[in-house]
C-alpha cells in the first residue's frame, strides 16, 4: 500500500500527497484523487496508475511507438510481425488478431447494423459510419501540393498522393502487375480467382466481391443522380461521373510511347496500345473477324444483329447503338466546330475532318490493283 502512495505522490503534484493518506485500507473501494474514479482493489489502481498518468514506459524497438501497458506492447508488436494464425474461413485471408479477422467476417455477411442519417447508406462497422459522415462534412483541411483535391482524413491524404508517385512496391505474382498499394493489389489479385460468391439476380454475371456486385447493379438501374454540368449527361456512379468531366478538360497527362498521342484517363491509353499491337484475341464467332478489345468486339456483334432500337427523330433512320445515332445527329445539324488547320474547311464529324485532312497529304495508301492509281482515300 506504501507504494502506491508513494507512486501516487510522485506522479502528482505535493498538494496531493497528502490526500492520498485519505485511503481507508479497510475500504473496499480504492480512489483516483485526481478523477475520483473507484477501483475494486488497491492492486488494479496500482496497474491503473500508469494507464491513468499517460506515463508511457514500454517502448516498441521497430517504430518507437510508447505503450502505458506491456500486454499492449506485445500486441501491438504482431503488427511487425509476419505471422497471422487468424484465417478466413470463406476467402483464406489471414490476420495477425482475432479481432480483426472477425471484423473481415463481416464484409461476408449481409448486416449491415450502421445507418448514416443523411443517406440512408449503412455500413458493417460503426467506424466505416462514422468515416462515411465526413463525406457530407464540409470540412476538409488536407489539402494535396499536388492537385489541390482535399480529405477529410490525413490518411486519406497519404494514400491520395500515392497515385501521384511512380513507386509502385506491390507486384501481382501471377501477371506482374504492380500497385503502389497493397489494398489494391489484394482487391487485384481476385480477378485471377476463379471463387466469384456474388451473382447479379437480373444476368447472372458473377462477381469476386459484394461491392463489386452493388456497383454491377446500377447498370440495371435507371437512377442518374451524378449529371454533368457542362453537357448534363447523367451517371449512376460519382466516378463515372468524374471519369467523364476529363473529356471537358484539356489535360492529358498519359502519352503514348510509339505515337506521342496523350490521353486523360491512364485505362484510355492502355486500351489505345493494344492498337499497337497485333494481338487480337476476341475472335467474332460469326465471322472469324478478330478484335484487340472485347468493347470492339461487342460493337461489332452488332453488325449481326439486326436489332436497331436508335431512330433518327429527323430522318427515322435507324441504328444498332445510340453513340452511332448520336453521330448521325450531328449530320442534321448546321453547328461545324471542328475546322482544318490548313484551308479552314470546317466539319461536324472529328472523323471526317480527319479524312479531309489526307488532301492535304502526300500519302497515298490505297492503291488500285489495276492501274496501281493511288489514293489519299478508300473511296475515292
Amino acid at each position: 500500500v506504501d507504494q502506491t502512495e508513494e507512486r501516487h505522490a510522485e506522479i502528482y503534484s505535493p498538494n496531493h500527497r497528502s490526500q492520498t493518506e485519505d485511503i481507508d485500507l479497510k475500504c473496499t473501494s480504492y480512489k483516483y484523487l485526481v478523477c475520483n474514479k473507484a477501483f475494486s482493489t488497491q492492486s488494479y489502481l496500482s496497474r491503473q496508475l500508469p494507464v491513468l498518468s499517460n506515463n508511457k514506459l514500454f517502448k516498441c524497438s521497430v517504430c518507437n511507438k510508447s505503450f502505458s501497458r506491456k500486454v499492449n506492447l506485445n500486441t501491438h508488436l504482431l503488427v511487425h510481425s509476419n505471422e497471422k494464425h487468424f484465417k478466413c474461413s470463406v476467402c483464406n485471408k489471414s490476420f495477425s488478431w482475432k479481432s480483426h479477422l472477425n471484423r473481415h467476417l463481416l464484409v461476408h455477411s449481409n448486416e449491415k447494423h450502421f445507418k448514416c442519417t443523411v443517406c440512408n447508406k449503412s455500413f458493417f462497422q460503426k467506424y466505416n459510419l462514422n468515416e462515411h459522415l465526413l463525406v457530407h462534412s464540409i470540412e476538409k483541411h488536407f489539402k494535396c501540393s499536388v492537385c489541390n483535391k482535399s480529405f477529410s482524413w490525413k490518411s486519406h491524404l497519404n494514400i491520395h498522393l500515392l497515385v501521384h508517385s511512380n513507386e509502385k512496391h506491390f507486384k501481382c505474382s501471377v501477371c506482374n502487375k504492380s500497385f503502389s498499394l497493397k489494398s489494391n493489389l489484394n482487391t487485384h489479385l481476385l480477378v485471377h480467382s476463379i471463387e466469384k460468391h456474388f451473382k447479379c439476380s437480373v444476368c447472372n454475371k458473377s462477381f469476386s466481391q459484394k461491392s463489386h456486385l452493388n456497383t454491377h447493379l446500377l447498370v440495371h438501374n435507371n437512377e442518374k443522380h451524378f449529371k454533368c454540368s457542362v453537357c448534363n449527361k447523367s451517371f449512376s456512379l460519382k466516378s463515372n461521373l468524374n471519369r467523364h468531366l476529363l473529356v471537358h478538360s484539356n489535360e492529358k497527362h498519359f502519352k503514348c510511347s510509339v505515337c506521342n498521342k496523350s490521353f486523360s484517363q491512364k485505362s484510355n491509353l492502355n486500351r489505345h496500345l493494344l492498337v499497337h499491337s497485333n494481338e487480337k484475341h476476341f475472335k467474332c464467332s460469326v465471322c472469324n473477324k478478330s478484335f484487340s478489345q472485347k468493347s470492339h468486339l461487342n460493337t461489332h456483334l452488332l453488325v449481326h444483329n439486326n436489332e436497331k432500337h436508335f431512330k433518327c427523330s429527323v430522318c427515322n433512320k435507324s441504328f444498332s447503338r445510340k453513340s452511332h445515332l448520336n453521330t448521325h445527329l450531328l449530320g442534321h445539324s448546321n453547328e461545324k466546330h471542328l475546322k482544318c488547320s490548313v484551308c479552314n474547311k470546317s466539319s461536324s464529324l472529328k472523323s471526317n475532318l480527319n479524312r479531309h485532312l489526307l488532301v492535304h497529304s502526300n500519302e497515298k495508301h490505297f492503291k488500285c490493283s489495276v492501274c496501281n492509281k493511288s489514293f489519299s482515300q478508300k473511296t475515292s
